[in-house]
């Protein structure tokens, strides 16, 4: 399923971060293959998962970001068993670590804001090999091309992304891909 993926990510590299319930599947150009599902609640999040995934997309939901949802690994067999996304993302290791378990694709978020976040971040990836790492903020190519010579994950850059040579520099840096919530950039 993760070159599955990938392959997506190859042919369209730019994710729909989907920030709020407003945005729906009509507002996603048929271009965007992969969808990040930032932001939600308990009661609305299958029917938004399974109406994108019946347009063909892949679909990740945040963990960390979706009202009423626990912050515990109950959460994620919930969310597995009941919500059915391809993947989750978060930000805790044990969130992801039980998501792989259970065989859901897992993107690890990573904020990068100083030399010390980096050093713990590569740390936190080699002990819990996420199948992806999104990068924050995405507009960090030179750390971006740091990481992807120290882990073997795929990275997407996310983040503060506004503006297409935003997403050009991170590609070229060597992300797989750019989740942007700016649905202007969602159709390049």
């Amino acid at each position: 399923m993760i070159k599955s993926i990938v392959n997506c990510l190859d042919n369209s590299p730019i994710i729909a971060a989907i920030p709020n319930d407003r945005i729906g599947e009509d507002d996603i150009p048929s271009s965007v293959e992969v969808v990040f599902i930032l932001s939600s609640n308990i009661l609305t999040i299958e029917d938004r998962v399974n109406a994108l995934k019946k347009s063909g997309r892949k679909v990740f939901v945040h963990m960390d970001l979706i009202d009423g949802l626990g912050k515990d690994l109950v959460s994620v067999k919930y969310v597995n068993e009941r919500i059915k996304p391809h993947g989750i993302i978060s930000t805790r290791n044990n969130l992801l670590r039980y998501g792989k378990e259970v065989g859901l694709i897992t993107v690890q978020r990573l904020f990068l804001i100083d030399s010390m976040s980096f050093v713990s971040g590569i740390n936190m990836i080699k002990n819990y090999e996420p199948d992806f790492v999104e990068v924050m903020p995405g507009l960090i190519p030179r750390a971006i091309d740091e990481l992807k010579r120290r882990i073997s994950q795929p990275i997407i850059a996310g983040g503060m992304v506004t503006q297409k040579s935003d997403i050009i520099q991170a590609l070229k840096a060597g992300a797989i891909a750019v989740s942007t919530s700016n649905m202007g950039l969602w159709d390049l």
